[in-house]
């Protein structure tokens, strides 16, 4: 019997579809990472998130693998190179997670602009300030205002769908995607920062983009601009970001995501006021994590049957 391994927490009606298709499952989400590559020889197939790491002691002793599902878009955390050489197949979910995505970065776009983490935190800090602070919060609105997106994939068209929604005009750049129905295309990514109110980062890490916006891009920007990161870690220079906004160049810093993470205590960005952070939950929702879960399952399915 073809057997599957499960290695991060999904959904179980990912376990069910894959019963159902006559699979044997193992449910390994609870399992210490580094107890994997002792039982992962067995297993025909692995479903992946985030947090397992197929690469080096994990791939070697995979024998018998075939396929790897992951339970959402990056493949950062498989070596490709490796998977290929050994003809394993690699399928993703890269639609499931969009709106969660999204919605994650009009949270940022909304919380900067009225600034609720800042009042929540000092309220909560000490009652007293409850008066003083309705004056120092005084703030503005998002209608009228311009979105650029740096990225206008699924991720980036979703947020644009949403924001144009809520008055605002939305511009952006992709390198490989000249037209978009819905965002005002520009031809470089410097005509977007110069003119955006707000910049969306929807781009993977590679050598490219890593560091892309760095002291040079951040001083394009208007000033006051707020940036919104829950693409990837590395795409920012976080020193760079620091900088930027104790000259306040950069109205605020959101973002879901770091170079390392978890960050490094003394990490500046931890420390500044208009810096809005997640941990990294950007497809981190009930309904894109069952909507991941069910398409990793059917897709591991899939090329399981043609493989």
């Amino acid at each position: 019997m073809t057997k599957v391994i499960l290695t991060d927490k999904l959904n179980e009606k990912a376990v069910e579809i894959l019963e159902e298709a006559g699979f044997e499952v193992k449910v390994a989400w609870d399992l210490p990472k580094e107890e994997i590559p002792q039982i992962i020889g067995e297993y025909d197939a692995m479903i992946i998130r985030s947090a397992t790491k197929v690469r080096g002691e994990l791939l070697e002793k995979a024998v018998n693998l075939k396929v790897i599902g992951r339970a959402g878009v990056g493949l950062d955390n498989i070596d490709l190179e490796v998977t290929m050489n050994r003809g394993i197949k690699v399928v993703n979910t890269p639609a499931a997670t969009t709106n969660s995505v999204a919605e994650l970065a009009l949270t940022m776009i909304l919380a900067s602009t009225r600034d609720v983490v800042k009042g929540t935190n000092a309220i909560k800090e000490n009652p007293s300030v409850y008066k003083s602070m309705k004056k120092e919060l005084f703030s503005r609105e998002i209608d009228g205002k311009t979105l650029g997106l740096i990225g206008t994939g699924r991720i980036g068209t979703s947020l644009a769908v949403k924001c144009k929604a809520l008055g605002l005009t939305v511009i952006g750049y992709d390198a490989y995607v000249p037209e978009n129905p819905v965002v005002e295309m520009k031809s470089s990514i410097e005509e977007v920062v110069k003119n955006a109110d707000y910049i969306s980062l929807h781009l993977p890490l590679t050598n490219e983009t890593k560091h892309m916006i760095g002291k040079e891009m951040l001083y394009m920007m208007k000033k006051g601009v707020v940036l919104i990161n829950c693409a990837r870690g590395g795409i920012v220079d976080e020193l760079a970001a620091h900088e930027a906004l104790e000259s306040g160049q950069l109205g605020y810093y959101c973002t879901d995501v770091f170079e390392k993470e978890p960050p490094e205590p003394e990490n500046p960005l931890l420390q500044h006021d208009h810096v809005i952070i997640s941990p990294h939950i950007g497809a981190q929702t009930e309904e894109g994590s069952y909507r991941a879960s069910v398409q990793a399952a059917e897709r591991v399915i899939e090329a399981l049957k043609s493989s």
